[in-house]
């Protein structure tokens, strides 16, 4: 069984700074490609950044130069760093990741985390 664990988030004023980590748990061959989402009241889950196994980064452009992904594959784990927060960074974060198991054969998946609020206050 595998699982994504997320911690962090919170409410910070603008202006302000948040760490979320997403930690992958169970019976892992391998983590792939790792990703930060987020999804504001009424509107669709978007991309926020996502890291390959080897450090390859993206970011939406709402993003860049205040958001820094970053991972630890030895732990299995992907790290969100916000700085700079704006009320529009308001929403629920979700951790996202390809993870190859065993099964009899080797399989990947893609899995969620189940979220983590972060609320920015004007």
């Amino acid at each position: 069984q595998v699982q994504l664990v997320e911690s962090g988030g919170g409410l910070v004023q603008a202006g302000g700074s948040l760490s979320l980590s997403c930690a992958a748990s169970g019976s892992i061959f391998r983590v792939n490609a790792m990703a930060w989402y987020r999804q504001a009241p009424g509107k669709q889950r978007d991309l926020v950044a996502s890291i390959t196994s080897g450090s390859r980064t993206l970011y939406a452009d709402s993003v860049k130069g205040r958001f820094t992904i970053s991972r630890d594959n030895a732990k299995n784990t992907v790290y969100l760093q916000m700085n700079s927060l704006k009320p529009e960074d308001t929403a629920v974060y979700y951790c996202n990741a390809d993870i190859t198991y065993y099964d009899r054969s080797y399989r990947t998946k893609n899995y969620w985390g189940q979220g983590t609020q972060v609320t920015v206050s004007s």
